[in-house]
């Protein structure tokens, strides 16, 4: 009853990231709009019964323990779901004790298999190991020596938004006009990241082109999560609003705005951060932005050393997950968001990677668990519970055509945190395999 108290307490609490850790699941009424990731489609426009408050929410933030009773025979518990037609005929699945790191359930659990959204968990744990839970975001305003020209430069933060722009424009206009300056030329800065802009998906309503510099992720309407048609060069986009900007704070456009490079000897006029790091890895896990996890891939790249590019990330991912002794096998990783039916990850790994996220020697990655989706109240989980179980299920969706899988946590019956993963490779249509994970995870949970 203690635990139900301080769910229904917290659920109300105002501010959908605070400082990296949820305390619950904050702003359901938000959250049940937000959708995202990985071909995920909007849920229904009418919503179910609420679900009841989240039993599990302080189980995330502080390390499990293991009870004296053993668990129930997992197997047992999902056999009556495993042969679902729609899963298809390809499926794998991993269940873990996260307190003992024991593996309760199997089923070709290190088998390569495409992931879709769920690879954001393997995402999530590099950045978060490569930045630390701290690290913001820069956007800068730099001018040369003469102050006739200015360059805004992207420092790789999708969730840049007009209000940050607006104040990235009133700290150039002060520092211009303290110099008596008031005509300028503008230029944008993009060398931050190398390589191919576009995903090899294509112009898709799922993701932008991956540039460092966009505002509001490139989304053409006023949606903040979820796919909606994306302007075809975000990083020109975002200048020419901030022109926009600047000349309504008196400050004139002589030229621009154009693609260059910030002089070597620049002046620093403004600069505007992102949340911190962890709170964007919740940002990213609970509305399955593919954006934004494209954007950590690169931030994960440059932490390491490596290109900001799909490339680079991919290497840099990989390298930081083998510092983390996770179980790589044969994982590989194409981009940062799942889009891509190249990305490889077995379901032991990620379960593994949940276990790592819990495990008290690294605190760091606690935001992976608190920015899981919560059945039945945020995210792209905001519709999706059995009986009983919103609120003790947390987990990453993921879908693509013919893929259907899901990877997080429950609490079992004993009060034992389980990590699971099941994934299915052959589904009959999409989304087909959803309802049947459902309620395999729910079967952790009876």
């Amino acid at each position: 009853m203690v635990g139900l108290a301080v769910a229904a307490v917290a659920v109300t609490a105002a501010g959908p990231w605070d400082s990296g850790q949820r305390k619950a699941e904050r702003d359901r009424a938000a959250a049940l709009s937000r959708t995202g990731g990985a071909h995920h489609r909007p849920p229904a426009r009418t919503a179910p019964p609420g679900p009841v408050p989240a039993p599990s929410a302080p189980g995330v933030l502080s390390a499990p323990s293991a009870p004296a009773a053993p668990p129930a025979p997992v197997a047992q518990a999902l056999a009556p779901f495993l042969h679902d037609p729609g899963l298809g005929p390809v499926l794998t699945a991993s269940v873990v004790d996260v307190a003992t790191g024991k593996e309760l359930y199997g089923k070709d659990a290190g088998a390569p298999m495409t992931p879709a959204s769920t690879v954001k968990i393997a995402t999530a744990v590099a950045v978060l190991s490569a930045t630390g839970p701290t690290h913001r975001i820069p956007t800068t305003v730099v001018a040369a020596p003469d102050f006739k020209r200015i360059t805004l430069v992207g420092g790789g933060d999708p969730t840049l938004d007009t209000a940050r722009l607006r104040a990235l424009a009133d700290g150039t206009a002060r520092a211009l006009r303290e110099r008596g300056v008031s005509t300028i030329r503008l230029a944008y800065d993009i060398s931050l990241y190398k390589g191919p802009a576009r995903h090899p998906i294509g112009r898709n309503d799922n993701i932008a082109p991956v540039t460092p510099l966009m505002l509001n992720e490139g989304r053409l309407d006023d949606s903040t999560s979820g796919p909606a048609p994306r302007g075809t060069d975000p990083a020109h986009d975002t200048a020419a609003a901030f022109v926009g900007l600047l000349g309504e704070r008196g400050i004139n456009t002589e030229a621009g705005p154009d693609r260059g490079r910030a002089p070597a000897k620049a002046v620093a006029l403004a600069r505007t951060f992102s949340a911190p790091m962890s709170a964007l890895v919740e940002r990213m896990l609970t509305n399955s932005d593919n954006d934004l996890a494209e954007s950590l891939a690169r931030h994960t790249a440059l932490a390491g050393g490596r290109p900001a590019s799909f490339a680079g990330a991919r290497t840099a991912v990989t390298e930081r997950l083998k510092r983390l002794k996770l179980p790589l096998g044969k994982a590989r990783f194409v981009d940062g968001s799942g889009l891509n039916r190249a990305d490889k990850v077995s379901a032991g790994l990620l379960t593994a990677l949940l276990s790592k996220a819990a495990d008290p020697a690294h605190p760091e990655l606690r935001p992976v668990l608190t920015g899981l989706p919560v059945a039945g109240f945020t995210g792209t989980l905001s519709e999706r519970s059995e009986a009983r179980t919103a609120g003790l299920v947390r987990a990453k969706t993921g879908s693509l055509t013919g893929v259907d899988t899901l990877a997080g946590t429950a609490v079992s019956p004993d009060g034992r945190m389980l990590a699971f993963a099941f994934m299915a490779g052959d589904t009959p249509a999409y989304g087909a395999g959803r309802p049947a994970l459902d309620r395999m995870a729910a079967a952790l949970v009876p």
